[in-house]
Formats: C-alpha cells, structure tokens, sequence
C-alpha cells in the first residue's frame, strides 16, 4: 500500500522500549556507572530502572521521575556520544528489519519520546527519520559540556505531554500510535490518535493491554493487520509451534526467540489428540514416539514443516509430507557422541559381568573372582551398520584395544584397522561383541534373528542401540536364557512406552545377564543441547531463506543471501513442463528473474524464485494455480 497516495496515514512511535530494545536512560547508567565496582554499578542502575517504573505506572509525576534520574546520572555529551553507538546496536528487531519501509515512509513516521533528542536524533537517523520529526526533551548544559538538567518548558518533560504535543503537531489524517506504557496510550484516550497498537516485543505491561486496539507482537505485525508492505511476508509472532516430548529448552528459546508462538508439552500425542492440536500448527516438533500419519496431516492446515528432535524418522509419514508440501529434518548426528559413549561403557560392563556382581553386592555377596571376566583390548568386535555412529564406535573401540569388523550393505569405507566384511555371517562367525547400527527402513524389520544368533560365537554378546523392530525379541531371550549369549545390552524395544508414566512391559525383563534402558542411548544433557540447537537452525534457516538443506524428504537447496530482490517459493510435483510455464507467468507480468534456484527428487521439483520489482496479488493467484503446484509461499 502506498500511504501518501491511498490515505493521509500517520504512524506514531514510542522510543524507549518500542523503537528501542532498552530503556535509554538505563543504558546510560550503566556507561555512567561502569567505573564503580560492579555489586555498586547495578544497585545503581536497579536504582534508575525503579525510579522509571515508578513514572510509568504513575507513583510520581513524570517529570519528577525525570529530575530524580538525571540528578542520580550525572553525565556530560561524552557520555552521550557511547550511549548513541549502543543504542544503534540495540534497535528492536522488527523495525531494524524493516527500515526499507521508513526510507519508503519518512515523511509518515513520527517519534514522540520522553527521552532526549540529543540520543534520538542520530539513533533514528539511520531508518531516515528526519530531525524535524522527532518530538523530545532536551537537555540543558553547562559550560564544560556536563548536563545540568533538561527543558522545563517542554510539554514532553510533563504528565500527558505526548498528548499535547501531538495535538500541537496537528498531522492531516488518520493517526496510529504504537507504544508499549500507559503515556503512549493517553494520546488515544486524549482523542488524538485514532488507533493505539500495544507493542510487546521487548517488554508487556498488563495495564495497556486491555486498553489496546491491537496487541502488536511486533512491527510487523502492525504492518501485516494494516496491509502495509513488510520485509517479510508474514509476521513470525503468527507462526505456530508445538513442541512434544520434552525436547530440549535451548529449542523453545531459539524459536521464542525467534518470534515464533511455541507451545510446550512434556508427553507424545495420541494420534487423536494430535489431530486436534496441528490445526492451525506451522511448525511440529517431535522425538520418536509422536507419529506423525498421513491421518493426521489432513488436519495439518497450516503447516510447513516437521522437526524429529532425533536421529530416526520412521515415525513421520515422510511421503504424505512430501505430498504437502512439508518439509522433514532431523538431527543426524547431534547424539552420535552419546550412542557411542554408551555401546563402550555397556560392552565393558558385560566383559566384566557387572551385571551378576552388582546384584550379588546388593544381596550381601563379595563375590571376588577374577572367573569369566575379561578386558575388551584385544578383542573383536563387529559393527553391523557402518555409518555415522558405527564409525566413531569403530575409531573409540579400537582406540581402547579392539579388533574392529563392520559390515554394511552399502559400500563404505574403512576408518582406521577396522576390516571390512563380506557378508553379515563372516563378521558374525569371528565377533566377540556384536552392535547394531541399522537404520529404521521397513525391510530392516526382524533383521537379527534366529539364524544370526545361531551364527554368533557361544558367549558372544550382542549390543542394540539402533532400532527396537531390528531384533527377534524371542530368539534373544531364548539365547541369553540358553548361554549362547553371554550377554546382551538392549536400548530400543518394539513397543515403547509414550510417556515416564506408563509401564514398560517386555518377555526380557529379569533376565540376568541383559543390561536394559529406557531409550537413552542419545539421552545425554551434551547431545540434547546440540539437537536442541541443531534442528531450529534448520527450521529457521527454511522459514526465513528457503534453504532445505538437511531436508530428508525435499530436494536439497542451499541458498545465497538475498539482496534487492524478492524471493518466492513454488512447491509442486515432479512432472514435466512446470518450469517453463513458472517463467512464462513471470514474464506474462513483466517480471525479470535475478536468481532461480531448483532442486527436485523423484517426487518433488523445489524452486526458489528471486525477482527484482513489486508484484502484484495477480502474479501470486497466477502462480498458485499452475497444475501441479503442491505449496506456494512468498517469502520477502
């Protein structure tokens, strides 16, 4: 929309905590205060912050709020100078990332402050703010430069002054504040603006909200309710997302931070209760036991892409999300450190039957022996699955002393000693201990079973950190229970319990020698913080640029910042023709291309187009209707 020419629309903006992420004032305490000892410098600065507060809720008059501060601060124009290169850094996300639109819109925008213009002006400068548009106080110097007190005679250095300045402004058209306290609402309720936008980006003040026409998240979402261009095509506080399973804190705070909506539940969903919460959801985040049907995402309304805070994707119906356009990542090798970790210490406390001598201790037994306990140097093991987590067990066994096999069905290649293996049956014939590290494809199903065990060595020991469906649960418990096995160590179960609450049942409990857990083989503070980081850069990287690499249903495409241009993404099916009829909508609007990226996949064709003018909602309609597109996004 173009605001001069549709309507006479002005914006009005608060400084402190709205344009701002701060409080100026406090920052510059803190540059004032930074000489004293830090237990002095920050009950000062809490000192300010009260005095403030105290302002804002209306204790004290304004302006004795204002005295109060300034004789506590003791400052001179230097200090303003750092201040001013700190505020710079400190401009609320949203506006910073919007400052086309006040280049576009100067002659529209007005600051009207409590604060000073001696740090506005430069600070606001930047986003082409003229001077003659900023309304503030000002300060009062003496002769050394050092500020002695500010301009009494300045309507904003009193209780409502922002409603009598900006009735002595007397701007032609409709006007909409956007303020985060009570004095940026007064201009509203004086009937000097038309619109008050309550701003909580950086701080919410109960008391405003109510009073509020709109709630504003963020700038852009002003913009968006007002239809006014943005730098992006949806406000990020309108994304929706839910997170199951507990997945780790640093994921909720990246993507709150992000301006996302998160939500938070500590348990797996039902396929029922998941219907009914992914409406209206555009992102999903799960671990294993949340599944994600294709049932399911007929209800998914709204969502663009489903994060696994693991390692497995067997849960999600990767195809029906391709179908939707809806991305899947996961995180490939976030816990591999932690499986690994777990596979030596288990195998080691098998070689030294732990198992046996930790009961007979806590039965009052000193069962000292030296009888069928060994050391794991020297011994073979075999690694059925040789990628990424069979490989760093290869490279840690043999740095304690094993003999290392693998065998894999696809053509790897050997790190270190270890010894490649024709056949699954060759490494069986010879391994002293045998880890699985199979992945979760359907045809894996009861891989290890009865014919393996009967070709393992007797008193061989078998490690399952990798899939629970990969063993004949039966064939095990007869092999243990037998001798075969002396030992086993199993992590993943057929059927596990969705939550700590309900019970774990299995035909391997009480068996002596088996070494069970609960599914912790990537359980490890370490590799949930590194899957916690790990997947919300993915997911941010796709919402914000369009890049979908560490997709595991997308075509892979990793993409260039985007300068000058406008990027939209075209999902559609893998056929014939699609392309040149994208270009032709392009150039049927007189569209140029500055950049055209496509990836596709057996089912999928991926293209990010970026163009160098403003389009219209035709181009958009046009796009969306070529046969064949599956998800058509605009992204800035």
């Amino acid at each position: 929309m173009n605001i001069t020419q549709e309507l006479e629309k002005f914006i009005v903006i608060d400084f402190d905590s709205t344009f701002m992420k701060v409080e100026a004032l406090e920052e510059l305490a803190e540059i004032v205060f930074a000489q004293l000892k830090p237990a002095e410098s920050a009950k000062k600065v809490a000192e300010i912050k009260h005095i403030t507060d105290l302002g804002v809720d209306g204790s004290i008059s304004f302006n004795e709020s204002l005295t109060r501060r300034l004789a506590l601060l003791s400052f001179n124009k230097q200090n303003l100078d750092t201040l001013v290169d700190r505020l710079k850094e400190k401009v609320s996300t949203s506006f910073s990332r919007n400052k086309a639109f006040f280049e576009k819109y100067k002659e529209q925008i007005y600051i009207v402050s409590n604060g000073f213009k001696e740090f506005i002006d430069p600070v606001v400068a930047d986003y082409h703010i003229p001077a003659n548009h900023v309304c503030a106080n000002t300060f009062l110097y003496d002769e050394s430069g050092q500020i002695i007190g500010f301009d009494q005679e300045n309507p904003l250095a009193h209780s409502k002054g922002k409603s009598r300045t900006l009735q002595q402004l007397n701007l032609p058209g409709e006007i909409f504040v956007i303020g985060d306290s009570y004095t940026d609402y007064e201009m509203k309720e004086a009937g000097m603006a038309h619109k008050f936008f309550a701003f909580t980006e950086n701080v919410l003040r109960e008391n405003i909200l109510e009073r509020a026409d709109h709630i504003t998240p963020s700038f852009d979402e002003f913009l968006y309710v007002n239809q006014m261009p943005m730098a992006i095509s949806y406000p990020k506080s309108r994304i929706k997302v839910l997170l199951l399973e507990n997945v780790h804190q640093d994921a909720e705070a990246i993507l709150s931070d992000e301006g996302y909506q998160v939500t938070l539940l500590s348990h797996a969903l039902s396929e029922e209760e998941l219907i009914e919460a992914i409406q209206g959801v555009h992102i999903l985040g799960i671990r294993s036991k949340t599944n994600v049907t294709a049932k399911v995402l007929e209800h998914a309304n709204r969502l663009m892409a489903v994060c696994a805070f693991c390692i497995g994707t067997k849960q999600i119906d990767l195809e029906a999300c391709a179908e939707k356009g809806i991305a899947v990542f996961n995180a490939p090798y976030s816990n591999t450190r932690s499986v690994v970790e777990l596979a030596i210490g288990e195998i080691i406390i098998l070689m030294r039957r732990i198992p046996f001598l930790n009961r007979d201790m806590h039965q009052g037994k000193w069962s000292k022996t030296a009888k069928d306990s060994y050391e794991v140097r020297g011994k073979k093991l075999g690694i059925v699955g040789y990628g990424n987590i069979g490989k760093q067990l290869s490279v840690l066994a043999e740095a304690i002393g094993m003999d290392v096999y693998y065998y894999d069905s696809a053509e790897r290649l050997a790190l270190g000693n270890a010894t490649k293996c024709k056949s699954l049956e060759e490494l069986l014939r010879q391994a002293d201990v045998v880890s699985l590290h199979i992945d979760d494809r359907p045809e894996n199903h009861g891989y290890f079973g009865e014919k393996a065990f009967a070709a393992m060595k007797n008193g061989a020991i078998l490690i399952n950190l990798s899939r629970g469906f990969v063993v004949d649960i039966p064939a095990l418990k007869a092999n243990l229970e037998s001798g075969k096995l002396r030992g086993a160590a199993i992590d993943v179960f057929p059927k596990e319990p969705k939550s700590n609450e309900d019970p774990f049942e299995s035909e391997l409990i009480g068996l002596p020698n088996l070494l069970l857990t609960p599914h912790i083989g990537g359980s490890t503070q370490e590799a949930q913080q590194h899957i916690g980081k790990f997947v919300p850069s993915r997911i941010l990287d796709y919402i914000n640029s369009g890049s979908t690499e560490g997709a595991v249903n997308f075509p892979q495409l990793q993409l260039p910042e985007l300068k000058n241009a406008h990027r939209l993404i075209h999902i559609h099916q893998n056929v014939p023709g699609i392309m040149s009829k994208i270009n032709r909508t392009l150039a049927d609007h007189d569209i140029n291309i500055v950049g055209q990226y496509l990836k596709t996949n057996e089912q999928l064709g991926y293209v990010i187009l970026d163009i160098n003018k403003e389009y219209s909602d035709d181009v958009l309609e046009d796009l969306k209707k070529i046969d064949g597109t599956i998800k058509f996004r605009v992204l800035y």
